[in-house]
């Protein structure tokens, strides 16, 4: 039997965070790696039983039985470990769909990790089903911390009787994340509620958002953007914090949508920049790459036509893979007149698909 105390009784100031974040308790385990940008996001499958018309999961991965490591479409476990070494992971959040959909690949892939990067490689994951056969499963491969993601429709009369049990026989730290959807605030009240009463450990709550698969059915239930610079909900920041500070003893910490952009996905962008950009790639503050770029038709002859331009070697990468030459972008905005060939220089994510940002020719005269 584990014995756990579910949060500090006495009152903590609230604590605001870059973008709109804050919160009134120590931050869970699992967003800490998140803020630094240190965490991988593992999707292990697209499937859920559940279907909640605000899930922001994108049309290619909904429902479908397919696993995304950060931005990288994996065909199996052992490129997910090739993914949390580029950015030198720390930790890891599954999500779905609902991982518990594939119970078999989730377990293994807690398994893997913890084997490769040690116990010290925090590991989180999201679901929707409170089951306590498949939760001890998922503590006994070695899961650090687990978030209940109940749907709207349970928040009134949830039985938190399964949810203690999980949180008295295991050591998992649990939590519950939701949205704060507008219109609902007596209902998202009484589930803080009983989770605190429960014994969970912290309380997540999300600013609800717009996104490419819930757009329509948002707005054709009357919600509204907040601004002109958000996808987030009007009205979503503010029941949240007006719970937070109603409840100020409460574990509650309050995730802003531009927060994940601005600060997370970020900081996650300059780490893996950092860790896989070559001598020749710039990075930028916001985590992008720029080099310059070069397109021949024979890839060899237009590298020496570069080399014999006083081109260092380690300056000057041929990837055959996409059919180009990679220069140090200061050195092509130098010798690009010079080449008979397409140059460009391109701003780039650091990510798996390293998706083009910007591309500026250097020669107008041959494009």
């Amino acid at each position: 039997m584990f014995i756990k105390t579910s949060h500090n009784p006495v009152s903590i100031r609230l604590k605001r965070y870059e973008y709109g974040s804050a919160s009134n308790c120590p931050l869970p385990e699992g967003c800490k790696h998140c803020i630094n940008g240190s965490k991988m996001v593992l999707l292990i499958t697209g499937r859920c039983g559940t279907d909640c018309f605000y899930c922001p999961i994108s049309p290619e991965k909904k429902g479908k039985d397919v696993i995304y490591a950060n931005e990288r479409k994996i065909s199996g476990l052992e490129e997910m470990i090739e993914e949390a070494e580029s950015m030198d992971a720390t930790g890891t959040g599954i999500t779905g769909g609902d991982p518990l959909a594939a119970m078999d690949r989730t377990v293994e892939a807690i398994r893997m990790l913890k084997e490769h990067f040690g116990p010290g490689h925090h590991i989180h994951l999201y679901t929707s089903a409170v089951d306590p056969e498949k939760a001890a499963r998922l503590c006994a491969a070695g899961l650090d911390e687990i978030r209940f993601h109940p749907p709207m429709s349970q928040w009134d009369d949830m039985d938190f009787g399964t949810m203690s049990k999980i949180i008295s026989e295991t050591p998992m730290d649990v939590g519950i994340e939701v949205p704060a959807i507008p219109g609902n605030e007596d209902r998202l009240e009484k589930l803080v509620v009983s989770a605190v009463k429960a014994g969970v450990k912290f309380i997540n709550i999300n600013e609800f958002e717009f996104s490419e698969s819930n757009w329509n059915m948002m707005e054709d239930m009357g919600y509204a953007v907040k601004d002109d610079l958000s996808s987030a909900v009007a009205g979503s920041e503010e029941m949240a914090m007006d719970l937070m500070r109603k409840y100020p003893e409460y574990p509650i910490h309050f995730c802003s949508s531009v927060f994940k952009d601005g600060v997370q996905l970020r900081k996650r962008l300059i780490r893996r920049a950092c860790i896989t950009a070559k001598k020749y790639d710039v990075v930028t503050e916001d985590g992008t790459v720029v080099k310059g770029i070069v397109y021949a038709d024979d890839l060899d002859d237009a590298a020496e036509a570069i080399r014999r331009l006083r081109v260092p070697p380690d300056l000057i990468f041929i990837d055959r893979e996409r059919g180009r030459i990679e220069v140090a972008s200061w050195k092509l905005k130098k010798i690009s007149k010079k080449l008979p060939y397409r140059s460009y220089i391109v701003e780039e994510y650091p990510t798996f698909d390293r998706m083009e940002v910007e591309r500026m020719p250097l020669d107008y005269k041959r494009h």
